[in-house]
């Protein structure tokens, strides 16, 4: 059996999924995990976005999620998005559950996360190149707002080739203080 086939059959079987709401420099975040490894995390995670979240994932593995926090799995997340934010930590040593993307966007955010070290950025444009579609800046960019693992999988690196900060599903706000963070930005002054 492929990939697919495989996540098909876990999620029409129904996968265990926890999470965690944690606090970090750019608000709350909800974490998710499933066995296979961290499978989401979602911005400004207020009751109601954690909600509508949850109900998502519910919907997409056939189970409701289970509040875990002291879950092993989501208390590394925990640490290392801290030691992270801290400053004591570059790069995430988490497994990852690809299951909420497919194809092209997944191709690009493997990139993204094995190519785009801390520190540095790439352009929409360049990135696509990477993944051997040069014309498809556009669609790097799409990948990038389906991105279900900010943060963890980089996608706040990736910035326009006229040197504009590019958008964020986090919001512009916390995009320019992950890459203040990392050094490529100044911090902003208030």
């Amino acid at each position: 059996m492929d990939a697919t086939g495989q996540e098909q059959q876990k999620q029409s079987e129904g996968a265990r999924v926890v999470w965690a709401a944690v606090d970090s420099d750019i608000g709350p975040l909800l974490l998710a995990a499933t066995d296979e490894g961290l499978v989401t995390v979602v911005f400004h995670a207020t009751d109601a976005v954690r909600d509508k979240a949850l109900g998502r994932l519910a919907s997409r593995f056939g189970a409701e999620p289970v509040p875990a926090p002291d879950a092993p799995l989501l208390a590394e997340a925990r640490r290392q998005l801290e030691d992270y934010f801290a400053g004591r930590r570059r790069d995430f040593d988490l497994p990852l559950d690809w299951s909420l993307i497919a194809g092209f966007n997944r191709e690009v955010l493997r990139e993204l996360a094995a190519g785009v070290p801390y520190g540095a950025v790439v352009g929409y444009g360049d990135l696509a190149s990477r993944v051997g579609q040069p014309g498809a800046a556009q669609a790097v960019g799409a990948a990038m707002g389906a991105n279900p693992l900010p943060v963890v999988v980089p996608c706040h690196r990736v910035v326009e080739r006229d040197g504009g900060i590019g958008g964020f599903g986090g919001g512009l706000e916390a995009k320019r203080k992950l890459l203040a963070l990392e050094g490529v930005l100044p911090e902003p002054l208030f």
